[in-house]
């Protein structure tokens, strides 16, 4: 009798040889003839209850899906006049490859056989085979973009952008209008090369209506804050040359039933998890953890195209209704993505801890990985609760509870290091299909969320320590302790509401959260969180370690997000340098070496610069889904005090309102700036931080974001009516010009602009 192969074996022999996989081929790979293949017939029938194999006809082959961004090849158009393509990365049966259909949209071009495009693909049918492709791009085409008023004329229309920096208007021909009306908001594309002499032209891509409308808001916001939206040619050529990595120099990772965490409308997949009890008799109740992180190194290289337009970027930067990427789509949404049940190269950190959660070890690895399943938050939650998804379920016992296990160990660890413990709930925009706000919710926070992110801080550790140890060049994410004017500040901030903050000692996280462990569950937990916030430092990355006060860790790098992140790019290299793997091209060069501190003040620059018009965009999305309820009353709480009147945080939505002083009253306000205060001159009425107030919404203006309230009640005592005195608050004596009346200024300086373009 022959000698059946063990399932490693057979797994070993179909990845090598993707192309012959029949139960024949694999018998005759390893020598079974006649009625030793029955027993030959049970192996593969047991890997493929273990779902590593699935049965396709006649044939047994890994479970691998294509990508939901892909590269494929425009075919011919069938009978029926429909566009098919073929996928240019596929691992599976040669011989069973995929049908995609592509579903043009009306604005796109028209696209025809040999075409290579960048598609999202969507899975339908009741088979694995069959895909329907949304265009992202023609490879090898990038048109000029631009943003701006369309005027209309006989000839077509013109384009005026709304970037202060063009320098000329756009022609547009009349086919190529999109039915645009005059004075709406457009998004259009260079048509044809450009000409010597007289205006360029262009074709609009999209409508997007009123300048003000919601649509709109985030494209104005990449604008004013000049975010990079489009890539160079050079760029998306580099991307689109890229291929898949292999095994080649790698350990093999792809048998680990790694999995993606992620919220429900990621689009790209940059960490994979996977824990398990550790074996060694030395470490009782011990865990070995596993992250694992796209390997975004192996296609931007140093000096690269890619490499100086991601450093220009930075970060990604995300908008209710989009996302200004780092990467061009072929690799954030693509080649660098871990896909469910794709190969994927990566850097995996494998790390074991004791039963109490403190690391023992940790080492690196260059790997080729395929994740076992795309999971959402919500999906891993349910799992756990009881309510596991069909696709949960399978992974419960020998995934998800293991994960949770290891979690329970460092949530111990983490509660007895006591780094910050905020409890603001995020806000979260949710558009409809016409690009307005539908509704204003705060996200569940899960231990699903709680279990990513320990395991993703414990990683940032262990590539901050291993390249400190070998003295590697890095970029620290620092986070300095507040300063003590800000303690100070917080400190009469809690005196006020009857909470202390103790003094004369050397600040440590665990201060702060008895601070917020005493103010839990009253009604001053949401100012007490908010004050100690505003106390804090901004973090920053630098090539100097001063630690991390938030997290209560000595050493932290960013290593975990390198599809959206710089900074982590950066710590991959040097990774990469230090441990000696491939030939050096993708590792930390020189060059680099030398101008990391310039690095580390840029992509710090960058982030601030993403984090304001992210923070614009959500405050003009709900100045627009509150402009429908003006005179409404809403609750609220005194989330800052000025001189020139009060910040309100409405219960609702978490929207910030402005009261301007001008409306409290017929007596003079005097503000106290140190205890946070405005104090009436003639009734005593004081208004300070966290006191529950009922507002009237009087404006809201979409354009600019602003918000103006009125105010109506204080801790449920009426306010006095009457026109207000002003306020003495001001050095000399005139009113300061106030947020209101600014975001009125530049409300009717963009409609001066429009009207000027209509002359």
């Amino acid at each position: 009798m022959a000698r059946i192969p063990t399932k490693e074996e057979i797994l070993a022999w179909i990845s090598d040889n993707p192309t012959q996989t029949s139960k024949r081929d694999i018998a005759r790979a390893f020598g079974i003839k006649g009625a030793d293949r029955i027993p030959l017939k049970s192996v593969l029938r047991g890997l493929e209850a273990d779902g590593v194999l699935e049965k396709r006809r006649k044939t047994y082959r890994d479970p691998d899906r294509l990508p939901p961004v892909s590269v494929l090849e425009v075919l011919a158009p069938d009978g029926d006049g429909d566009l098919y393509a073929r996928p240019l990365e596929w691992h599976g049966d040669a011989d069973a490859v995929p049908r995609v259909l592509y579903i043009p949209r009306p604005a796109e071009p028209a696209l025809g056989a040999g075409d290579r495009i960048l598609a999202r693909l969507t899975h339908v049918g009741l088979d694995d085979y069959t895909y329907e492709a949304r265009l992202i791009r023609r490879i090898g085409t990038n048109p000029r973009r631009l943003l701006g008023i369309f005027r209309k004329s006989a000839e077509g229309g013109r384009i005026v952008p709304i970037d202060k920096k063009a320098d000329r208007e756009w022609i547009v021909q009349p086919g190529a209008t999109q039915g645009a009306q005059d004075g709406e908001l457009v998004e259009a594309e260079q048509a044809g090369p450009r000409a010597r002499m007289g205006l360029p032209q262009a074709r609009i891509l999209a409508r997007l209506g009123d300048p003000s409308a919601p649509r709109a808001v985030s494209l104005i916001a990449i604008h004013e804050h000049g975010i990079p939206d489009s890539f160079p040619d050079a760029v998306l050529q580099e991307a689109d040359s890229a291929r898949p990595a292999g095994l080649a120099g790698r350990e093999d990772l792809r048998d680990l039933p790694l999995v993606t965490i992620d919220p429900a409308d990621a689009r790209d997949h940059d960490d994979a998890v996977l824990a398990h009890a550790d074996e060694d008799p030395a470490n009782p109740g011990g865990h070995v953890i596993w992250v694992a992180i796209a390997d975004v190194a192996h296609y931007v290289t140093p000096g690269s195209a890619l490499d100086r337009e991601a450093r220009k970027r930075g970060n990604s930067t995300y908008f209710p209704d989009r996302v200004v990427p780092m990467l061009p789509d072929r690799l954030s949404g693509d080649l660098c993505s871990l896909h469910e049940g794709v190969p994927r190269p990566c850097i995996a950190v494998r790390i074991r801890i004791d039963a109490e959660g403190e690391k023992i070890d940790h080492r690196f690895v260059r790997g080729i990985m395929r994740s076992a399943a795309s999971l959402t938050y919500e999906e891993a939650q349910g799992a756990m609760d009881g309510s596991p998804s069909d696709r949960a379920g399978p992974l419960l016992d020998p995934v998800i509870r293991p994960l949770y296990a290891a979690y329970g160990a460092l949530k111990a660890a983490r509660a007895r290091r006591q780094p910050l413990e905020l409890d603001l709930p995020e806000r979260r925009i949710e558009l409809g299909e016409d690009g307005r706000v539908a509704s204003v919710a705060f996200r569940s926070r899960f231990d699903a969320h709680r279990l990513i992110e320990e395991c993703m801080v414990l990683a940032n550790v262990c590539a901050a320590e291993t390249l400190a140890s070998k003295r590697s060049p890095l970029l620290y994410r620092v986070h300095e302790e507040p300063s003590v004017e800000k303690l100070d500040a917080l400190r009469e901030t809690a005196q006020a509401a009857g909470l202390t903050l103790a003094k004369g000692q050397v600040l440590q996280t665990r201060h702060l959260n008895r601070l917020l462990e005493q103010a839990a569950g009253t009604a001053e937990a949401e100012l007490i969180n908010l004050s100690t916030l505003r106390s804090m430092t901004q973090a920053y990355y630098s090539p100097e370690n001063f630690s991390h006060f938030g997290l209560a860790l000595r050493q932290y790098a960013h290593f975990t997000s390198p599809i959206r992140r710089y900074a982590d790019l950066v710590v991959h290299r040097a990774l990469i340098s230090v441990h000696g793997w491939g030939d050096g091209r993708d590792g930390l060069s020189a060059e680099e070496e030398e101008r990391i501190e310039a690095t580390a003040k840029h992509i710090s620059d960058t982030e601030r610069r993403s984090m304001l018009a992210e923070r614009d965009t959500n405050d003009r999305y709900l100045a627009a889904y509150l402009s429908e309820r003006i005179g409404d009353e809403m609750a609220g709480r005194i989330s800052g005090v000025t001189r020139f009147g009060l910040f309100v945080k409405l219960d609702e939505n978490g929207a910030d309102g402005l009261v301007p002083i001008r409306s409290l009253g017929s007596e003079f306000f005097h503000h106290d700036a140190q205890a946070q205060t405005l104090m009436g001159s003639d009734t005593g009425l004081t208004l300070g931080l966290g006191q529950v107030v009922t507002v009237k919404l009087a404006e809201a203006a979409p354009v600019t974001g602003g918000v103006i309230l009125e105010l109506l009640e204080v801790e449920g005592a009426t306010m006095p009516r009457g026109p207000s005195r002003g306020a003495r608050a001001s050095r000399t004596g005139k009113p300061p010009r106030r947020k209101a009346d600014k975001a009125k200024a530049k409300a009717a300086k963009i409609k001066r602009k429009v009207a000027r373009t209509r002359r």
